[in-house]
């Protein structure tokens, strides 16, 4: 028996639910993120460990300066005072600023694969999830704008990390330590100064930052926006230039990027005034802690060392706190950027696996069955209607009728990039909603109508059909689909590249390219939508000759509109709008003198 695993899935993100809503709070966004990094709660503690251990560091420097000015105050002559205090103080200073870099860079060392590790396995999972959601999804979706959520998502996770972890808990456990020295050594109103300085500081740097954040998720919207116009203006250029639409194009880029520079220069003011603003709350407090200690060397209370001392720690501490209202407006905008992707991620699956299901097993070719099938994209838009037929082992069975009709969607079903709403599809008596939709689709093969490749090379897009296929059999399928004298005859053989979604061949040898990497997945359904629709008639004739030798003993369903190609088929489904409304063989139809026999007498009268 030969069944068919299913590839790898998504897994689901921890406590992942459908998020309509990105405006999630920014705790929620953190408590998503905490399970990726708690992956490396080793690394996460030791580098913890180094932040504190370089902060006790950072600290310990303005204190030893003091202890340096202070030995400074000594009688003429005094060898012994000037050559031993100074010089044990000057290399406990050094080795003290050196202990902070040491501790600083080792805490990075030690905590980058953490970061770099989260920010790759969020990734993945989002490519995975995209991957998994319907075609609906992929239908609906602005590629360039979900592209730059995605690249801003995970650029998010490197900014919060490395605010957050390096900038502002470092400068929050020097606020502590700071604070505590001043108040256990002088008198508490270094402290009060300090932290009445600091209240003002982070009251006023959060209030503001607050109400910048629309001006910065708009800029990002306008961005997205416009990077969005931009990338499907490029996906159509020849589009553009067939109607000669450059222009028009550039007036709607500009039109983007104008509202855009209007918001970022609204944001560039706002962000003046929180900076003037800090600096001015800056300066007050640098002022008011200075007078009290120059009062207190005056007054005898202190040492001019302590004076020196006080300065120094002020310097520590404001410089960080200089740049808090970037960092906070940065985290806040990595947590936006985070709750966006999330919700990426968590975009409910139309199309998914029943929990528990198995692969589909199959033994040899399978019989395919649509029983009383109907479906509609859209509920007041109904494509299918109450459609029954079977495909025998190793037979195949085509489906003709005019545009619109519903022949494809009858492979979408088949695929499952849709669930049908009514009846029930079977592939060897299993209902294919019942199995994994990954062993569905590698039993089934596909040469589409429209045919899109990678931006790579020949080589590449055949063996697409079978990873890890060698040269030979790439050049096999090649044959089989008689694009192997084309490839041979170009500079680069299988290795000329195809451009963006395979641009630089003709519709032609696109679609000879598919069938090539169809007939090198060789499963036992095969699908042709219009397989050979882009052909010449030589080509075609050539090529049907190798479909129906690679259909014998295969389930197959042929899509087509030319009735030439499906003269052979064991079953031939006539359909419009929706429903079937004649089979039979070639000849039987003909005979029948209704609508498969006029489409045959309108296509010969016309070739």
């Amino acid at each position: 028996m030969r069944s068919y695993a299913p590839a790898a899935e998504a897994p689901p993100a921890p406590g992942a639910t459908p998020a309509p809503d990105i405006n999630r709070s920014d705790w929620a966004t953190l408590q998503r993120l905490f399970p990726y990094l708690w992956d490396y709660k080793w690394r996460v503690l030791a580098a913890l460990s180094f932040m504190v251990g370089a902060k006790v560091a950072n600290v310990g420097v303005p204190l030893l300066l003091k202890n340096l000015v202070d030995a400074m105050s000594f009688k003429p002559g005094d060898v012994q005072i000037v050559l031993v205090v100074p010089a044990a103080l000057l290399v406990g200073y050094g080795l003290l600023r050196l202990s902070t870099s040491l501790f600083t860079e080792l805490r990075e060392l030690v905590f980058a694969k953490a970061t770099e590790g989260a920010a790759r396995r969020i990734s993945l999972e989002v490519f995975r999830h995209l991957h998994a959601l319907s075609l609906r999804f992929h239908l609906e979706r602005q590629t360039g704008g979900m592209t730059r959520d995605i690249e801003r998502g995970t650029r998010g996770v490197h900014s919060l990390i490395s605010y957050s972890l390096y900038s502002i808990i470092p400068t929050l456990i020097e606020v502590t330590l700071v604070l505590t020295l001043l108040a256990v050594k002088f008198d508490v109103w270094f402290a009060g100064i300090t932290i009445i300085a600091l209240v003002f500081y982070i009251t006023f740097t959060v209030t503001v930052t607050e109400w910048r954040t629309k001006f910065r998720k708009e800029m990002n919207e306008l961005d997205s926006t416009a990077h969005s116009r931009a990338i499907d203006s490029l996906l159509n250029y020849e589009t553009v230039k067939y109607f000669n639409n450059e222009d028009f194009e550039a007036k709607r880029y500009d039109e983007n990027l104008l509202r855009y520079r209007r918001a970022a220069v609204k944001s560039q003011t706002t962000l003046s005034m929180l900076n003037t603003g800090q600096q001015l709350i800056i300066a007050a407090g640098l002022v008011a802690m200075l007078w009290r200690a120059t009062q207190g060397v005056v007054d005898g209370r202190m040492t001019l060392g302590d004076l020196v001392m006080v300065n120094a720690f002020m310097i520590q501490l404001y410089i960080p706190l200089g740049f808090l209202g970037v960092l906070y407006r940065e985290i806040k905008q990595s947590l936006t950027d985070l709750s966006k992707m999330f919700t990426l991620m968590e975009k409910e699956r139309e199309i998914a696996d029943q929990p528990g299901a198995q692969p589909l097993s199959l033994q040899a070719s399978p019989a395919l069955r649509f029983e009383n099938v109907s479906f509609a994209y859209e509920p007041s838009r109904p494509i299918l209607h109450n459609i029954s037929f079977e495909i025998p082992p190793g037979k195949t069975v085509a489906v003709v009728g005019s545009s619109g009709a519903g022949k494809s969607t009858l492979a979408r079903l088949l695929f499952r990039f849709y669930d049908v709403q009514q009846g029930r599809i079977t592939v060897a008596g299993q209902d294919i909603k019942q199995v994994t939709q990954a062993s569905v689709r590698q039993a089934i093969g596909i040469v589409p109508q429209d045919t899109v490749l990678f931006n790579d090379t020949v080589e590449y897009n055949i063996a697409y059909g079978q990873p890890g296929a060698s040269r030979a059999q790439v050049e096999e399928a090649a044959r089989a689909a008689r694009i192997h004298d084309f490839i041979s005859s170009t500079p680069a053989g299988y290795g000329t590249m195809v451009g963006e979604r395979g641009l630089k061949l003709s519709g032609g040898e696109k679609q000879r390219v598919a069938i090539a990497r169809t007939l090198l997945k060789n499963p036992p359904i095969m699908i042709f939508d219009e397989a050979t629709s882009a052909l010449d008639s030589a080509n075609e004739r050539a090529i049907q000759a190798e479909l129906r030798s690679i259909a014998e003993n295969k389930t197959t369903l042929v899509i087509a509109h030319r009735l030439s190609t499906v003269v052979d088929a064991h079953e031939i489904l006539v359909m419009e709008a929706g429903q079937i409304i004649e089979r039979g063989t070639h000849a039987e139809l003909l005979a029948l003198g209704q609508r498969y026999a006029a489409m045959w007498a309108l296509q010969q009268s016309a070739e």
